[in-house]
Formats: structure tokens, C-alpha cells, sequence
């Protein structure tokens, strides 16, 4: 049963490189033109990032071993909707982690719009609202949304692979600035200079 949980995961792998692919925007119009470039970033792009997300709540819910943290082990919270039983601990770490990751993975689309978040290709740099404290908004609150439902499934895999999602945010984080340097030059570079990357910056100077 736990071959579906390491598929998913291999499935998150995959898609990387794909993504990489797809912010490559200059390579694919110098190759193929401007207009059919753009859209074979764009269908790289929706392969990529839907595959990653599909795959990475594949993750979350593929059957594994469960796990309870050893405090207050017999208080649960029975959700009667889907007869799920979670230990109350789980619950109240859940929420610190997925509410402050949903709230910035929301407001980071919602500034850039869907297809820019779809398709990884956005017009302009975006430095207000939440990119200006942090980057890759999206990418921190999925990393803080993944710790949190691995808590609230109890899911133990799903815990253990925390670094591995960690060492890909970072990976496909740090391709995209590579490729938005070439794209938009030293005022991408500026904004760098000003906003962290991946760990949110709670004071503004």
C-alpha cells in the first residue's frame, strides 16, 4: 500500500525539471519564436506546476504509517464529516502551520495573478503586498501547508519527506531568480537585495 505515497513523491521529482523548463522563457523564444515559445512555456508551465501540486497532496493522503506525538495522546478531535479522529496536538500544530501557510500561498496568487502562477511567467516584478517580505510566497506557505496536514493526517512519511520538499522549493525557487535576472536584469536583482527568499521578513526596514 505505501508503493503509492514513494510514486507521488518520485512524481514531485519528475516534475522539477519540467519546471525548469518552463521559466526558461528567452531559451524558448530564441528557439522556437516569441508567440510559440511563450506558449510552450506556458503548457510546461501548467504540466509542471498542476503535476506538482496533484502529486504533492498525493503525498499528504497516500497510505502510510501514522504517527502521534507522546503528549496528551488520549485527547483527539473527531471530525464526524469523515469520521476522522485527530489527536488534539496534531490539531493545534496543524493550525499554526497550515493557516499562516494557506494566508500566504493565497495572497501570493492573488497578487500575481492565476495563469502567471500557473504558467510561471509573470509581466512585472512584484514587490508589494506579500513579495514585499517575502520572494516565493507561494512556495513557503505550501512548505508550512505540508508540515501542517502531515500533522493533521499524522501521516509519517509525509513528515519524513519535509527536506525533500525543502531541498526542491529551493531548487525550483533559485532556477526561477536565475531566468527573472535575465528576463528583468538588475531591478530583479535590487528586489533580492531588499526581500528574503524563503523565510519571510516580519520587519519591514
Amino acid at each position: 500500500m505505501h508503493i503509492w505515497f514513494f510514486i507521488c513523491l518520485s512524481a514531485v521529482i519528475i516534475t522539477v525539471p519540467l519546471h525548469f523548463l518552463s521559466v526558461e522563457h528567452l531559451k524558448l523564444q530564441e528557439k522556437y519564436g516569441k508567440d510559440k515559445g511563450t506558449r510552450i512555456a506556458e503548457i510546461y508551465g501548467l504540466i509542471s506546476g498542476w503535476g506538482f501540486f496533484f502529486f504533492w497532496m498525493g503525498i499528504w493522503v497516500s497510505p502510510q504509517p501514522r504517527f502521534a506525538v507522546p503528549i496528551l495522546e488520549n485527547l483527539s478531535v473527531l471530525i464526524p464529516v469523515v469520521n476522522l479522529s485527530i489527536p488534539l496536538v496534531h490539531l493545534i500544530i496543524c493550525t499554526l502551520f497550515l493557516v499562516p501557510g494557506a494566508w500566504l500561498a493565497i495572497n501570493g496568487v492573488k497578487e500575481t495573478t492565476l495563469k502567471v502562477a500557473e504558467t510561471h511567467r509573470p509581466n512585472e516584478i512584484i514587490t508589494k503586498g506579500v513579495y514585499s517580505i517575502i520572494r516565493h510566497p507561494q512556495y513557503f506557505g505550501g512548505l508550512l501547508a505540508h508540515v501542517g496536514i502531515s500533522f493533521l493526517l499524522s501521516a509519517l512519511y509525509s513528515l519524513i519527506s519535509i527536506p525533500v520538499m525543502i531541498v526542491l522549493i529551493f531548487l525550483m525557487s533559485r532556477k526561477e531568480e536565475k531566468e527573472l535576472i535575465r528576463e528583468f536584469g538588475k531591478k530583479y536583482e535590487d528586489y533580492k537585495k531588499k526581500v528574503p527568499m524563503l523565510i519571510p521578513r516580519l520587519r519591514k526596514r
